[in-house]
C-alpha cells in the first residue's frame, strides 16, 4: 500500500496535542471497545453510503482506519480511499491491517482535515465520529468539501445529544456524584463529541461552508462498553465525559475509586448481554452536497 506522496507538515495544535499526548494512548489500549462498539452502530449506516464502485473517497479523520479499508473494499480495485488523521499512531495500525488483508486502494496520512490542501477530485467524503471535534467547524466542514468533485457527497456521523447517549450520559452521571466537574482552563480535545447534536446549528454550518441538499437521518444502535463489568468501568474511567472527569479530578479520583467503581457497578449492571456491557447510542447520519 503506497502512502508515499508529498504532503504539508501537520502544525500541530492545543487540541491536535491533547489528542496525541493524551487520548492516543488511551484509545490505543481501549481500540478494542471502540472499534468494536463503533462497528456495531456504523454497520447501520454503511448500506446507506453513496459509494460506488470505482469512487474517489476522502475519510477524514481516519483513526484506526477501519472505516477506510472498508470504505476501499467498497470502491474496489478501480476505486481509492484516502484517509487522513491528525495522531500517526492511529494510522500505523489501518496500514497494518491493509497490507494484511491485501488491500493496496488505500493511502493513510497524518494531517489535518481542517487545512489539508485537497484536489477536487473526489466522489464522496465520509467522517465517523471526526468533525465533531474541529476547532473551527465551518473551515473544516468547508474545507473537507473543497476535497469534492461538484456534485459529489459528503457524510458524515455526529453523535446526538448526550440525553440521547445513556452509554455516556449515565457513567457521568455517577462520577459526579463523587468528583466537580472539569474546569474552564481543563485541557480538551476539541468542542466535544456532542458538539454537533443541534441539527439547525449543523444545518447553518453546512450552508456557510458551501452544501447543499443537507439532510440528517438518525441512527439507534447499541455499542459495546466493556466484555465485561470490570472492562466496562475502567473503560468508561479513562474515556468519554466520565473519564474526563475523573482524569481533570486526579487525586480526588482516587480518594474516591472504590465507591466510583461499586457506583459504576450498580449503573452498568442492568446492560449486560451474553456477549458483554451493551448500551443505548444515538446519531445523525448527516449527508449534504458540494454543488454544481
Amino acid at each position: 500500500m503506497s502512502t508515499a506522496q508529498s504532503q504539508p507538515e501537520l502544525v500541530k495544535t492545543e487540541y491536535i496535542d491533547f489528542w496525541n499526548d493524551i487520548l492516543v494512548p488511551k484509545f490505543v489500549l481501549w481500540k478494542h471497545i471502540i472499534v468494536d462498539g463503533l462497528t456495531l452502530h456504523s454497520a447501520q449506516v454503511f448500506p446507506k453510503l453513496e459509494v460506488r464502485e470505482g469512487d474517489r473517497v476522502v475519510d477524514a479523520g481516519c483513526g484506526f482506519g477501519d472505516t477506510a479499508i472498508l470504505l476501499a473494499k467498497r470502491v474496489g480495485p478501480t476505486g481509492h480511499v484516502f484517509g487522513l488523521d491528525c495522531c500517526g499512531a492511529f494510522l500505523e495500525y489501518g496500514r497494518k491491517d491493509a497490507e494484511a488483508e491485501g488491500i493496496d486502494n488505500v493511502t493513510l496520512i497524518e494531517a489535518d482535515v481542517q487545512t489539508y490542501p485537497f484536489e477536487p477530485v473526489h466522489d464522496f467524503c465520509f467522517s465517523r465520529f471526526g468533525t465533531q471535534f474541529f476547532e473551527n467547524p465551518v473551515a473544516g466542514l468547508r474545507n473537507m468539501r473543497k476535497s469534492l468533485k461538484p456534485g459529489g457527497i459528503m457524510t458524515m456521523i455526529v453523535w446526538r445529544d448526550l440525553t440521547e447517549n445513556p452509554w455516556l450520559a449515565i457513567p457521568k452521571e455517577v462520577v459526579l456524584r463523587y468528583l466537580p466537574p472539569p474546569g474552564e482552563d481543563a485541557r480538551t480535545c476539541g468542542p466535544g463529541p456532542f458538539s454537533m447534536a443541534d441539527t439547525n446549528v449543523v444545518t447553518k454550518q453546512l450552508e456557510i461552508a458551501g452544501y447543499t441538499d443537507i439532510a440528517f437521518e438518525r441512527i439507534d444502535a447499541d455499542v459495546l462498553v466493556g466484555r465485561d463489568a470490570e472492562e466496562a468501568i475502567a473503560f468508561q474511567m479513562e474515556l468519554g465525559p466520565a473519564g474526563e472527569i475523573c482524569r481533570e479530578a486526579g487525586e480526588e479520583t482516587e480518594r474516591h475509586r472504590d465507591e466510583i467503581i461499586a457506583a459504576l457497578k450498580a449503573a452498568l449492571a442492568p446492560f449486560q448481554k451474553p456477549n458483554g456491557i451493551m448500551m443505548q447510542s444515538s446519531s445523525w447520519m448527516v449527508t449534504a452536497r458540494n454543488p454544481g
